[in-house]
């Protein structure tokens, strides 16, 4: 059947990032492209760290052994990159590298998934993605308010990723104006801080 775009999302950072960073109703760019590609890379390999499927040693990033990425084609195809290359880049490398192409195709991911449809009307730029439901593009700023308030009941690992992919990418002025008066920057660095490795659990 159709695929149908659901306000949940679909549990990937990078296509959280994505529709973050562009208009919820017109699909507009909210970040120049080099700041989007990096942002979108951080996600795609942040999933990869949430999923287990890699691991970082000394700034040398590398597949994890006996896992699968949980993004589908695309995750298992950085998967794949990765674990050709061992552990001879190191994170930088990989962000610069998977920048290249990552607004492409996290879109196309997103498209997959019934979340975008490419644009139709007449003057806009061939290849434009636009959000299929502008209720589930908005969804990623609601998601990413308990990064930004204090003493959230309701913060994640997952959460705490996104808002500081968001904030390091240049989304912290769109997040912050959809987000209650009690949000702060001190609060979304203190979210960040608490960041390990370790399993999307709930942060205690």
């Amino acid at each position: 059947g159709e695929l149908v775009p659901q306000l949940g999302g679909t549990g990937l950072l990078a296509d959280d990032v994505y529709l973050l960073a562009h208009n919820d109703v017109d699909g507009r760019p909210c970040l120049q492209p080099r700041a989007l590609g990096l942002g979108l890379a951080g996600g795609l390999l942040a999933e990869l760290m949430l999923a287990g499927s890699i691991r970082i040693r000394r700034d040398r990033v590398a597949a994890a052994a006996g896992t699968g990425g949980g993004g589908g084609v695309l995750a298992a195809r950085v998967l794949g990159l990765m674990a050709s290359e061992g552990d001879r880049l190191g994170a930088r490398e990989w962000l610069l590298f998977l920048a290249r192409t990552a607004a492409s195709d996290v879109a196309q991911r997103l498209a997959g998934a019934g979340y975008l449809a490419p644009a139709r009307r007449r003057g806009w730029r061939a290849g434009r993605w636009v959000p299929v439901d502008s209720d589930c593009a908005f969804a990623p700023l609601v998601r990413v308010r308990p990064a930004l308030v204090p003493r959230s009941r309701d913060l994640t690992t997952y959460c705490a990723c996104l808002a500081g992919l968001a904030g390091a990418s240049g989304l912290g002025p769109r997040m912050f104006a959809y987000a209650p008066d009690s949000a702060s920057r001190a609060c979304l660095e203190q979210a960040v801080a608490r960041l390990d490795p370790g399993p999307p659990y709930p942060i205690p």
